[in-house]
Parts: structure tokens; C-alpha cells; sequence
């Protein structure tokens, strides 16, 4: 499963609540490995936008503040619904480059599971702790708090070290067409668009699986095709 998507998209993480929700309900669950994977929703942003959140969303969608902070409201309830906890009034937005340079080191260094980790612990800095998830320092203190090294994380931003991965998940989602998150790629054969429910996620991970796993008949050794038994269409013949 891979999973593109932003730091600093409220649907990104009620869709990895939602996939995590449909992944526990999936009995082949231990063999599914999540990768995640780096999409800017606003490559140009500032370390830190200076304004509130609110007054950002209304210069941007063209509404005014009070009808941004409807918005934010609405937000939060979904989330609430999906047990997530928003604090848009804390949140400060900003570039998000540098925290998927550190999701690539963590994947590199501790493999999927600690970069799920690291995904779940920087959403939660950005939409419900109020971190700057721009600011280096604050990211080097949340992605200790995952299980990365501190001085190894520091390092990286202060270098130029998974600049290019984090380029060629974006070219691989212009390659997929992808230009919202989150979006769901499954063996690299089907997508999924938006923080779709659980269920529905459920039934995408059913249909890749039964896909990838055919069932192949099987006739016992010495027995002709005609001796087992069978019911079939409502009726059985006797």
C-alpha cells in the first residue's frame, strides 16, 4: 500500500485513521506494508505562515474568517467522529519539505513501521499540539519522540540528504495523475481518491488481495470430476 500525502492536510490523517480502522477489520492485515509517500500542497509556503490558520483558509478559498472558522469546526467534528482531535486554533502551518525528508530518513533507517510512526506523531504535532511544522528544531524534537535519533534527524535537515526522493514521490504522483491527498495506491494497480470510509477502504484491500490470491481448484488424486457432491443454483441433485 502506498499512500500519498501532506503534514498539513486535515483529510490525510482522518484517511490514515480510516485506513488503519479498515487494515484491523482485514484478516491478511500482517502482510500489508504501508509506505508512505511526499506530496506538497503548497510547494511555495513560508517556514511559517505569519497570520493565523483561519485568516490563511479565508484568503484562500475567498470567504470570510468567520465562515473559515465554520469550516475548522466542521473539520473537527469529522475528525472527532474518527477518534482525532483537532486544534486548529494551534495550529502553525507552513512548508512541509523538511518533515518529508525526515519521513524518507525514517524509512530508510527503521523501515515502514517507524515511519507510520513518525506520519501519525507529526500529524498530531501539526492539528492538535500547535508544533511548527515548518521549524527544524520542532521537527527534530517530534521525530525524536517517534524513535529517530536526534542528532542523526538534525543532520539531515541540515543537509540536503532525501531532497530527491522526496522530488520523485511528487513526479510519481504527476505520473499517477495524482493532484489531491490522500491517495491510495494498492500493488501499484488500483487507486483510491480521498479519505474514503473504512468500509469502503475494506473492500479495496478484499479485491487486491482475492486478485493477487486466486483461488485454484483442485481435484483429488483418483477421483473424477463428477463424484463430489454439490448444491447449486437454490437446488441439489439427489
Amino acid at each position: 500500500m502506498d499512500i500519498w500525502s501532506d503534514i498539513v492536510c486535515p483529510w490525510c490523517a482522518i484517511g490514515r485513521a480510516r485506513f488503519e480502522a479498515a487494515l484491523a477489520e482485514f484478516p491478511h492485515r500482517d502482510e500489508v506494508q504501508v509506505r508512505w509517500h511526499s506530496f506538497e500542497l503548497d510547494p511555495q509556503a513560508p517556514r511559517e505562515y505569519p497570520e493565523p490558520l483561519a485568516d490563511n483558509l479565508a484568503a484562500k478559498y475567498g470567504v470570510s474568517v468567520d465562515e473559515a472558522h465554520g469550516m475548522h469546526r466542521h473539520m473537527t467534528e469529522v475528525a472527532a467522529a474518527d477518534g482525532l482531535e483537532f486544534h486548529f486554533d494551534r495550529a502553525r502551518s507552513g512548508n512541509t519539505f523538511d518533515a518529508h525528508r525526515l519521513l524518507h530518513h525514517a524509512l530508510e533507517t527503521g523501515g515502514p513501521e517507524l515511519q507510520d510512526r513518525l506520519k501519525e506523531r507529526f500529524f498530531r504535532a501539526y492539528l492538535t499540539d500547535g508544533e511548527p511544522i515548518g521549524d527544524p528544531q520542532a521537527l527534530v524534537r517530534v521525530a525524536a519522540e517517534a524513535g529517530l535519533d536526534a542528532d542523526e534527524s538534525r543532520a539531515v535537515l541540515e543537509s540536503d540528504r532525501y531532497a530527491e526522493a522526496v522530488r520523485a514521490d511528487e513526479l510519481q504522483a504527476r505520473r499517477y495523475g495524482i493532484n489531491g491527498v490522500p491517495f491510495f495506491v494498492i500493488d501499484e494497480k488500483y487507486g483510491v481518491s480521498g479519505a474514503q470510509p473504512a468500509a469502503a477502504l475494506r473492500e479495496v484491500l478484499d479485491t487486491a488481495w482475492a486478485e493477487a490470491n486466486p483461488l485454484t481448484l483442485l481435484t483429488p488424486t483418483g477421483a473424477r470430476s463428477d463424484e463430489g457432491g454439490a448444491c447449486a443454483d437454490g437446488s441439489c441433485a439427489i
